[in-house]
């Protein structure tokens, strides 16, 4: 065998090895960019459901704050008409 045989041996049996090696480097860069996707897809979602928790939370005090004024109104409405329905000459 002369060396321009040796090459062409070594080329052919090269190239499988190489397909082999790409194909299993192909799968780690698809595997690793899923993962990203995933990590990326969880922290997005993180950041929504915390912003909606915030924004829940600000509505519950907003609504509590109406509410202790609506109890305030109220209380004070009775008392006028209990006043009222005494200078009547009622019992409340």
């Amino acid at each position: 065998m002369d060396a321009a045989m040796l090459t062409a041996l070594g080329a052919l049996l090269a190239s499988p090895v190489a397909a082999a090696a790409a194909i299993y480097g192909s799968r780690g860069a698809t595997r690793a960019a899923r993962e990203g996707g995933v990590i990326t897809g969880y922290d997005s979602l993180t950041a929504r459901l915390t912003a909606e928790r915030d924004k829940a939370e600000q509505d519950q005090a907003a609504a509590e704050l109406r509410a202790g004024a609506r109890e305030a109104e109220l209380v004070a409405e009775i008392t006028r008409l209990r006043l009222l329905v005494t200078q009547l000459g009622g019992t409340p």
